[in-house]
């Protein structure tokens, strides 16, 4: 089972900030799905992924809402 990280209503960059403190808590190969709202999430999450060497799996929706997901690799 994936985490969530319900970051609805939180303006950039908040969703990036807990998910980069979220990570850590999630055992490497595992996935956190992060709930964001803010338009600059769609951009701003793939990025830190990048920068992180983290995987950026993609995005999708629950409930109507976005949700990307993230798999760490370290």
């Amino acid at each position: 089972m994936n985490t969530v990280l319900d970051c609805l209503g939180k303006p950039c960059p908040a969703p990036v900030i807990e998910l980069a403190r979220a990570i850590g808590t999630c055992e490497v190969g595992a996935s956190l799905v992060v709930l964001a709202d803010d338009p600059a999430a769609a951009y701003d999450i793939p990025a830190w992924c990048r920068m992180r060497g983290q995987e950026f799996v993609g995005c999708t929706e629950i409930d109507g809402r976005p949700a990307y997901e993230v798999r760490r690799l370290s």
